[in-house]
């Protein structure tokens, strides 16, 4: 175990006990809403709800140097687009104004659950 920038970080890439599952987004940054309006345009093929609504976005980063990283998810690991979604997603937001690069990763820890849905997900799709 290591210390860095006062975060607990263990070198096997392991979760580190009390760390957030899911890192913070940048929503204070200027582009943070235009990016939002990017990941909202684009929609899982077999849902008629976008992906962020869906709650697959789960970190929003922006750097300085307005680089964007997504980290995301989909809803089971065997999804038919696993391989198509990130560049969906670096195809919606790289045209923005002022974003230098994207960098989308997909991730599975946390997995994804129903309870990440926006209650305007879950009132679309009936769960409410």
């Amino acid at each position: 175990m290591t210390q860095t920038n006062n975060t607990n970080t263990d070198t096997t890439n392991e979760a580190v006990e009390g760390a957030p599952l899911i890192a913070p987004s940048s929503t204070g940054h200027e582009l943070y809403d235009d990016v939002v309006a990017a990941c909202r345009s684009v929609y899982d093929p077999e849902i008629p709800v976008n992906i962020y609504d869906l709650g697959l976005i789960y970190t929003i980063y922006i750097s300085g140097s307005n680089d964007v990283e997504i980290k995301m998810s989909l809803t089971a690991p065997g999804c038919p687009v696993a391989g198509d979604m990130p560049g969906w997603i670096a195809d919606a937001i790289s045209p923005l104004p002022g974003v230098r690069t994207v960098d989308v990763q997909l991730i599975w820890e946390p997995p994804w659950g129903m309870e990440m849905m926006s209650d305007e997900a879950r009132l679309e799709l009936g769960f409410m």
